[in-house]
C-alpha cells in the first residue's frame, strides 16, 4: 500500500558538478527535493520505489545497488542506487537512466538509509491504462510502499527553451501542478498523453504510475516548488 509519495525533477542540472558556475540557479529546487525525501523517510516505509522516464518502451527494473553515471554530460561523478554498503546488483548490470541516477544522487545527497530501494525506468511510449496498472502492482509489492517520482513537465516555456516557445506548456505546467499539489489521482490519470508528448513533458508516465499506485489511498498533497528556470517545468510534491 502506498503510505507517502515524492514528486521531483529529473534535470542532470540538478547535480551542482554538472551546472557548474549555473548551480546556484536550481538551489531552491535542491532544498525542496531534500525536504520532500525527508517526508518519505517519516513514513518509515518498508520498501522505496524510485519511478522515473527510462529507455526502454514500455518499463524496466533496477535493483539496489544499481550503479548510473552522469560521465556522458563530462563529469566524472558516478551514483549507485541504493543504501551506504548495499551493492546488491552486479557491476555489469545495465546502468541506470539518467532520470533514475539523478534520484540515486538525490538519495546519496539526503543520506538515505530507511529502506529497501528498488528502481523503475517507465518508457515515453505507455499508455495511461498501463501506467495506472504499474502503479497497482507497484503498490502491491509491500505493506508500506513509498515511491520517489522522477520527471520534468513541459520543455516548451520559453524560446531558449530545448522545444522552443509552445503557449500551451504553461497552461499544461500549471494543470499538472495542482493536480500534484492536490494528489487528484482522477486528473493525474486524464493528463493529455498526446500534448504531453508534443511538450516535451517526461514526468508524464511517471505521474500516471504515481496515480495508478494511490487509487486505494486518501492522501493529502503539497507542492514545494513550481518554476521553469530554463523554459523547462520542474515541480516538487509531496503526497503523505
Amino acid at each position: 500500500m502506498l503510505v507517502a509519495a515524492a514528486v521531483c525533477p529529473c534535470p542532470p542540472l540538478l547535480v551542482p558538478d554538472l551546472a557548474a558556475g549555473a548551480a546556484p540557479e536550481l538551489d531552491p529546487a535542491r532544498a525542496a527535493c531534500t525536504d520532500a525525501l525527508g517526508l518519505l523517510a517519516a513514513a518509515r516505509p518498508d520498501r522505496l520505489v524510485v519511478v522515473g522516464p527510462g529507455e526502454e518502451r514500455e518499463h524496466g527494473a533496477y535493483a539496489e545497488g544499481a550503479r548510473g553515471s552522469f560521465r556522458g554530460f563530462g563529469v566524472d561523478l558516478d551514483v549507485r542506487l541504493g543504501r551506504a554498503g548495499t551493492d546488491a546488483a552486479e557491476p555489469s548490470a545495465r546502468p541506470l537512466p539518467v532520470s533514475l541516477a539523478v534520484a540515486a544522487w538525490l538519495l546519496e545527497r539526503t543520506g538515505w538509509a530507511d529502506a529497501p530501494i528498488e528502481g523503475l525506468g517507465v518508457g515515453e511510449p505507455l499508455t495511461p491504462e498501463r501506467c495506472i496498472e504499474i502503479g497497482r502492482e507497484v503498490a502491491a509489492r509491500a505493506e508500506r510502499v513509498a515511491l520517489l517520482v522522477m520527471g520534468d513537465a513541459s520543455a516548451c516555456r520559453t524560446l531558449k527553451a530545448p522545444g522552443y516557445l509552445d503557449e500551451r506548456a504553461a497552461p499544461f505546467d500549471a494543470s499538472v501542478a495542482r493536480a500534484l499539489g492536490k494528489a487528484d489521482v482522477a486528473a493525474l490519470k486524464t493528463l493529455d498523453t498526446e500534448l504531453a508528448h508534443e511538450l516535451m513533458a517526461s514526468g508524464r508516465a511517471p505521474w500516471q504510475v504515481l496515480a495508478g499506485a494511490a487509487e486505494e489511498t486518501d492522501l493529502s498533497g503539497a507542492l514545494l516548488y513550481e518554476d521553469a528556470p530554463y523554459g523547462v517545468g520542474y515541480l516538487v510534491a509531496t503526497w503523505s
